[in-house]
């Protein structure tokens, strides 16, 4: 029950915190995951978040259900996705319900170009981190520049290239293995 309590916690700590969608979870979740709790390594954060893109919903709560699982099985899942959705039902709620024009107060628009700069960063911090344990020989730099350009330049779904480039990945992988042996 306590681990139950602590995927709670956690994970509506990581809501409470976390602005600008599932991009910028990510280095919010490296820092209490992987770094402080010891809950996935680098390389099986990023795998998550990759599914919780594939998969219908929403990548922060795809990405919570995904480690909660891990953790505690269903009850695991569930837990840490309540957790990461409480603190934004409240807060909406409670926005909704007060401050119809709360998004076009003056202080709110400014406060917000403030923090749209600061998830900039963090968003590049957790791209650098995860650069240095996933893209580690020439297959995964030739799959990260297509991925990249694929993603920049045309209007394929993000499902789509990540799935391709996990046949590519492995297409790569088995053909150098079997040249090894």
């Amino acid at each position: 029950m306590k681990e139950l309590f602590e995927l709670f916690y956690t994970f509506a700590l990581i809501g409470v915190t976390t602005f600008g969608g599932g991009a910028a979870m990510l280095p919010i979740l490296q820092r209490e995951i992987v770094d402080k709790r010891g809950w996935a390594t680098v390389e099986e954060l990023a795998d998550y978040y990759a599914i919780g893109q594939c998969t219908p919903g929403i990548i922060a709560i795809n990405t919570s259900t995904f480690i909660g699982f891990k953790r505690k099985g269903v009850p695991g899942g569930i837990v840490a996705t309540l957790g990461m959705i409480f603190p934004s039902l409240v807060i909406i709620t409670v926005i909704a319900a007060f401050l119809s024009g709360f998004a076009e107060l003056e202080f709110v628009r400014d406060a917000f170009a403030g923090i749209r700069a600061c998830v900039c960063v963090l968003i590049l911090n957790a791209v650098i981190k995860l650069w240095k344990s996933a893209v580690t020989d020439t297959a995964g730099i030739i799959i990260f520049a297509v991925a990249f350009i694929v993603s920049a330049f045309t209007s394929l779904p993000v499902a789509f290239i990540v799935l391709v480039a996990g046949l590519a990945g492995f297409i790569i992988r088995k053909i150098k293995r079997r040249s090894e042996h």
